[in-house]
């Protein structure tokens, strides 16, 4: 089972911005088939989706809460994905994990705590 690796989150004061890393190097050669996507849990919330990246990276979806504020991207040759996240808010906290997934498989990373608070 490929492991996905989380990293970038800390304490951030509102308005504050970070970059998450995930990095996908178990998946080799096979990463640039994969969509990528980011997703956050609060604590007592379920899962949201926050953030998604087609295999081509043409295609982008974010949900409103986050949607101008935050941007996902990858890098093929270092099987890397990224999320850039501006004017962060205390409803961001949350640990966000990592996802990729195709029709035959879906990873995820173990997470990274991002806490917005002053």
């Amino acid at each position: 089972q490929p492991q996905l690796v989380e990293s970038g989150g800390g304490l951030v004061q509102p308005g504050g911005s970070l970059r998450l890393s995930c990095t996908a190097s178990e998946l080799g050669r096979t990463f640039s088939n994969y969509a990528t996507g980011w997703f956050r849990q609060a604590p007592g919330k379920e899962r949201e989706y926050v953030a998604g990246l087609s295999r081509s990276g043409t295609a982008t979806y974010y949900p409103d809460s986050v949607k101008g504020r935050f941007a996902i991207s990858r890098d093929n040759a270092k099987n890397m994905v990224y999320l850039q996240m501006n004017n962060l808010k205390p409803e961001d906290t949350a640990v966000y994990y990592c996802n990729v997934e195709n029709d035959q498989a879906d990873y995820w990373g173990l997470g990274t705590q991002v806490t917005v608070s002053s």
